[in-house]
């Protein structure tokens, strides 16, 4: 009663025109409930579809295929900061030997890892990481692994208030002050058939166990919401659009015929060729002369067409789609004949910028940064490192830099060229251009040292025109 009231009051003064319940607008009518109480209501059945498109409809596994590729690709690469040179190599090469095992299914690497929580956060919205204490006698680099919990691990119906005062929201525990205290997720996935056992068990797991990777789109918001979420209905009704198109299609180029007989009760009686269920069937074949009954015709099919319009239909549904999903449409859809140069590397550049600030806001800031610090204290504790006063410089050890992979360009020579123009105006460092491209401007350095010294040493030249070729003296 009081919406209307002030619908009518704001329809007499005029205003916001978006906020008016004028004829256009009549049937707009959002809901005000917080994004928590959407999810809560629909969460798992958008998770359903989102996963059911992937694994059905081409263009939503290229929609996913694509964010990861470009997201995380072959990994976002850790380069400590520390300043002892001798104590960062170790620590480098010790990390890189424990990526092999970091995964507690022995299935990837750290960053194989890395690339399935951010296909997960596209299709899913969220997943999870459980950090995995082991035994020196397991015999990994690091006593550590990591074990990725989809979200439907986490219920989204666990809504209650613990007898010491704590709450568990959408299976989130939160103390009294509001902070994570933990995790109530089930022992087994729920529409995993497969393991009869453990159904409906639950386990709490302690909040500084649990990396929670989410992107979240609201302020207070407690679960993710998967990225197809705005493409779901189109990417589905289109995918029925396009099986009946191709339906039709498929019957129009059925070559058919009907005859048209006169009243059966005019028809000379005659014993017709059948298929064994006794229906009339006629075989045409190349030059053949069919005789027909008295009063009996011909006629061929003619299945509509759908004309021009296909294509366009086509192309700006996509379009959306694209939109809806933050992926460039020819990454979407494959289709390079509408990209030229110059709107490929604008799309590129729009589509990067975003996908940089979710490298550094989510995977870097919420995943990568919580696996370093625990892997360097768990290898510090284990005795796989030593590192004296660990415990006092503790912040100046665990810092470091992320580096993602570097980008390809349209046109490499050209970006090369003006890239080195930067560096030489001063305008850019080498090692902000090398961050740039994935790489640690230390390890670098070091490596083109090396190779210098055993080009020098072997006598061969690079970059430059060659050595004169010494002949032998000819012979008399």
């Amino acid at each position: 009663m009081l919406l209307g009231l002030r619908r009518r009051i704001g329809a007499l003064i005029g205003g916001f025109e978006a906020a008016q319940g004028s004829r256009r607008l009549k049937g707009f009518q959002p809901s005000r409930a917080h994004v928590n109480t959407l999810i809560a209501a629909a969460g798992s059945d958008i998770t359903a579809r989102a996963r059911y498109l992937v694994r059905n409809n081409g263009y939503a596994l290229n929609a996913a295929e694509s964010w990861t590729g470009n997201a995380v690709g072959t990994g976002i690469k850790p380069s400590s900061l520390i300043a002892d040179k001798d104590l960062k190599t170790r620590v480098q090469q010790l990390w890189l030997a424990w990526t092999d095992e970091s995964d507690a299914e022995n299935l990837t690497d750290f960053y194989g890892q890395q690339r399935r929580a951010a296909r997960e956060v596209f299709i899913a919205g969220e997943v999870f990481f459980r950090l995995r204490p082991r035994r020196p006698e397991d015999g990994l680099t690091v006593p550590l692994q990591l074990q990725m919990l989809p979200s439907e691990m986490l219920p989204l119906t666990r809504t209650e208030v613990l007898p010491n005062g704590n709450v568990i929201r959408q299976g989130i525990e939160f103390d009294r002050i509001g902070r994570r205290a933990a995790y109530w997720f089930l022992r087994r996935h729920p529409g995993d058939l497969t393991d009869p056992g453990m159904v409906g068990e639950m386990v709490r797991v302690p909040a500084a166990e649990i990396i929670h990777v989410i992107d979240p789109v609201e302020s207070g918001q407690l679960r993710g919401v998967s990225r197809l979420a705005p493409a779901v209905v189109k990417l589905f009704l289109l995918d029925q659009y396009d099986d009946a198109e191709l339906e039709r299609k498929k019957i129009a180029a059925m070559y058919a015929m009907f005859v048209i007989s006169p009243a059966p009760t005019d028809i000379i009686d005659v014993t017709p060729a059948d298929d064994g269920s006794g229906d009339r069937i006629v075989e045409v074949q190349p030059g053949q002369v069919v005789p027909l009954e008295p009063g009996e015709q011909i006629q061929t099919s003619a299945p509509a067409d759908v004309g021009g319009s296909y294509e366009p239909f086509e192309y700006r549904t996509l379009l959306q789609i694209s939109a809806a999903t933050g992926i460039p449409y020819a990454y979407l859809s494959n289709d390079m004949l509408k990209a030229n140069y110059s709107n490929s590397r604008m799309a590129l550049l729009e589509f990067r910028r975003r996908v940089e600030a979710w490298q550094h806001s989510v995977m870097v800031h919420q995943m990568c940064r919580k696996v370093w610090q625990r892997w360097l204290d768990v290898a510090v504790l284990s005795g796989a490192l030593d590192i004296p006063g660990y415990e006092r410089k503790r912040a100046s050890f665990i810092a470091c830099s992320w580096l993602p992979p570097k980008w390809d360009w349209v046109d490499p020579l050209k970006d090369a060229k003006a890239e080195i123009e930067q560096i030489g105006a001063g305008l850019k460092s080498r090692t902000q251009a090398l961050a740039e491209r994935g790489y640690d401007a230390e390890q670098v350095d070091a490596e083109t040292a090396t190779d210098r010294e055993r080009e020098q040493r072997l006598g061969l030249t690079f970059g430059s025109d060659p050595p004169p070729l010494l002949l032998p003296p000819p012979t008399s």
